[in-house]
């Protein structure tokens, strides 16, 4: 069993561990007991000051190093994410409640994140462009934005983390990064990697904390860059903030209202096995977990059936047992919001097909009577563009059905009718279908075939309209991170300009 830390955990901020400037601590919980896990520092303003001035001293000397000195660090990292999978795995469901093997996931997701990272500084980061003056060369050249301000969620509390850092410090930017307050125990251990690493001192910084604390990064004028994954309401604040300031960026990646398209050319057995994971893994806690099944009406009955039966026996128990399927949300917050959103549902006409709300005491695992624990919410409506619940993200085992006649164009202005643009996905035999989603989807994640989860770091990662702004995450998050400069070199001694344009000096002299 892993171990939480003794007393109260602090910050990491220029090469020091440090209790910060203010008196406050909070709790850790575990979601499936409510059991205090640990306590930590909570960071102010002035930890935040000072956290963002080291990142700053420390940025010239950090971005003189090539790219392959600065991966060496990761290697490090990399390694020991390898090396402790289960115990961290273990960590991670203990504080946010996923089941152990999303757990062990978060953690290998992480592993394969700073591995691309580092291994990509030995690969190419320009390009050679043909100039139309043949003396000339013209290529690309990519450097470091400065100081990057990351602040990350509780429901990939280890993944993420390193999709926003670990291609940020081999890119050449220092970090200061905040941890979702639901997972600090996850930050300390992320934090502790890199201290185990050697990081030059303020190269990464760890300031521990609520939103006042990762308010108080995207206010700070010296953090170059801002990486941001959580809600919409946050991630559009954020850009607001940062998007009137010469020569600072935000890059946003937020939730989604995300469908599944089942045309009446679905093989059924994929149907079923894409929607329940893709509706109740992580207890649809993910950004990208499908909260809404669009189903062609020459496949509806039975899918709804096979579906129905599946959602009613969903293991829900114990995150640490390998037998169960959905371990408890995240907090009483979420167990609230999810019983809103299917109150609404009942009020905006729902007929409610599964009701695990609240779930009976046999279904709650012994010595869990604490917990937060819910089971799936399935339910079916007509199609209505005004109906709030089909247009809400709700982040939890929340499914609405939806019937629909005609053709492929028909099932993705459905999909398509929704703020967000996160993720989705189309089962179908049929290619025609599936090449029509691809090309009309408005999603930044498309699956074919296969549930509407999961993410490959090598891929970029984040959406479109209200789900992201800016560059995509993971793979994608080089683009927010760097400035690229197209570069031109003269080999001649003559200037010869592009276009046709004269090099000629004219004097009054005819000269």
């Amino acid at each position: 069993m892993a171990q939480s830390p003794d007393g109260p955990g602090r910050h990491y901020v220029d090469g020091e561990w440090i209790d910060g400037a203010g008196e406050e601590t909070f709790e850790s919980e575990d979601p499936a007991t409510r059991e205090s896990l640990a306590s930590f520092r909570r960071g102010t303003e002035a930890d935040v000051e000072r956290a963002v001035a080291a990142a700053e001293a420390a940025a010239d000397e950090w971005r003189a190093l090539s790219y392959v000195d600065r991966a060496e660090y990761l290697w490090d990292v990399y390694h020991e994410l390898r090396d402790r999978t289960d115990e961290l795995g273990e960590i991670v469901t203990r504080e946010c409640g996923k089941e152990i093997s999303e757990g062990r996931a978060d953690v290998v997701e992480a592993a394969h994140m700073v591995e691309w990272a580092a291994g990509n500084a030995r690969h190419g980061h320009g390009e050679v462009i043909p100039s139309e003056i043949a003396s000339k060369d013209s290529y690309t050249r990519r450097k470091p934005k400065g100081v990057v301000g990351c602040i990350t969620p509780w429901n990939f509390p280890v993944a993420i983390p390193f999709w926003h850092m670990a291609v940020s410090l081999v890119e050449g930017n220092t970090v200061v990064w905040k941890p979702a307050e639901q997972t600090p125990w996850c930050g300390q251990v992320v934090a502790e990697m890199m201290v185990d690493a050697g990081l030059p001192d303020g190269v990464f910084n760890m300031v521990q904390g609520f939103g006042d604390a990762g308010a108080a990064i995207v206010d700070d004028e010296r953090v170059d860059t801002l990486l941001f994954t959580g809600s919409a309401e946050v991630g559009h604040s954020i850009a607001d903030e940062i998007g009137g300031q010469p020569g600072r960026n935000a890059c946003c990646e937020m939730g989604g209202k995300n469908a599944i398209v089942i045309t009446e050319n679905a093989d059924l057995d994929l149907a079923v096995h894409s929607a329940v994971m893709s509706s109740f893994k992580t207890t649809g806690q993910r950004c990208v977990s499908s909260e809404r099944l669009i189903v062609h009406e020459e496949v509806y009955d039975t899918f709804r059936e096979r579906f129905v039966d599946l959602a009613e026996s969903i293991s829900v128990g114990d995150p640490l047992s390998e037998d169960t399927f959905m371990g408890p949300v995240v907090s009483e917050a979420q167990v609230e919001k999810f019983g809103q959103y299917n109150d609404l549902a009942r009020q905006e006409g729902a007929e409610v097909l599964v009701d695990r709300e609240e779930l009976d005491a046999d279904e709650v695992p012994e010595g869990f009577e604490d917990g937060f624990w819910v089971g799936p919410f399935v339910y079916e409506m007509d199609y209505d563009p005004d109906v709030r619940v089909l247009k809400e993200e709700v982040f939890a085992p929340h499914v609405a059905l939806i019937e629909y006649d005609g053709t492929i164009e028909d099932a993705v202005a459905i999909h398509n009718d929704v703020p967000y643009g996160l993720a989705g996905a189309i089962v179908s035999e049929d290619y025609r279908q599936i090449n029509y989603y691809r090309d009309h989807a408005e999603v930044g994640l498309a699956y074919g075939n296969l549930p509407c989860i999961g993410a490959e770091v090598q891929l970029p990662f984040g959406g479109v309209k209200k789900s992201g702004i800016g560059p995509a995450h993971a793979a994608g998050v080089i683009d927010a991170v760097t400035e690229e400069t197209a570069w031109t070199l003269n080999n001649s001694r003559d200037i010869e300009l592009a276009q046709g344009l004269s090099a000629d000096i004219k004097t009054e002299d005819g000269g």
